[in-house]
């Protein structure tokens, strides 16, 4: 059952949801070679009990940490580890948090250092793929819409849209009804209505679209072993035609004008 919200419910979210972009912006300032992905998360941890909420995914579904950090060729649910990061990797953090009884959830892929022009491309896609996604989350529209504007735009780029994992509905639980996939035709699917509030979250691989779950029963990674990138934002269905963007990237991509302290 799709689970409409109020607008105060949608101001709640978009508060989760702030605290989530400030809290990437903070772990992103720490992407350096030389630092585990163990530090990122301890760093996640602290800025989001400090600002009064708690870890989304720590303990969600028996998952034991703060971030989902993905480094490479793992797609998403990785495991902060003792891995030392190093030039030249990139490292996708998925986040959420709890606050008033709702959910935050986004993601964002961060180069270390100087990354390969392939790996930039990769980066680029993925993250205009998610803007064209968003733009077709119209009331009336279908779910379809949005998979089919990221599956077109990636593929076009010769890259690869993962199938297996979906973007989906947020509320008071985590994962909520609709899936919401990356690929699929337009016209098809769930209809898009006023006070729905979705994660769109592009997961696009550099070769082919395989997948294989890794030993530790939560890992996606890539079947060849190329890179993958990840965004995500969440975004509620408005009445007044254009997506109401809840997340924002402005404290990761403009730290001078927007401090993710405050």
């Amino acid at each position: 059952m799709i689970k409409t919200k109020t607008a105060e419910e949608i101001e709640i979210l978009r508060e989760n949801a702030i605290l989530v972009s400030k809290t990437l912006a903070v772990v992103g300032r720490h992407c350096l070679p030389g630092v585990t992905t163990k530090e990122l998360d301890s760093i996640a941890e602290e800025f989001i009990r400090d600002h009064g909420a708690i870890p989304g995914f720590l303990g969600y579904g028996g998952f034991p940490y703060t971030l989902c950090i993905s480094v490479n060729d793992t797609i998403v649910h990785g495991f902060p580890s003792e891995y030392v990061m190093k030039e030249g990797d990139i490292v996708s953090v998925d986040c959420g948090t709890v606050y008033e009884g709702f959910y935050g959830d986004s993601a964002y892929t961060f180069p270390v250092g100087e990354i390969n022009s392939t790996d930039k491309r990769l980066l680029a896609t993925t993250k205009k793929s998610l803007e064209f996604g968003i733009a077709a989350a119209l009331p009336g529209g279908r779910v379809g819409d949005i998979g089919n504007a990221v599956q077109t735009y990636c593929e076009n780029a010769g890259f690869s849209v993962v199938r297996e994992m979906v973007g989906h509905g947020l509320g008071r639980d985590m994962h909520e009804s609709p899936e919401v996939p990356n690929y699929g035709r337009k016209g098809t699917g769930v209809k898009l209505m006023p006070g729905m509030v979705i994660c769109i979250e592009p997961m696009v691989n550099e070769g082919k679209r395989d997948v294989y779950l890794d030993d530790n029963g939560w890992s996606v990674k890539t079947e060849d072993g190329s890179n993958a990138a990840h965004y995500e934002k969440t975004i509620a269905i408005s009445a007044k035609g254009e997506p109401d963007v809840l997340t924002t990237y402005k404290y990761i991509e403009e730290p001078d004008k927007y401090n993710a302290e405050d």
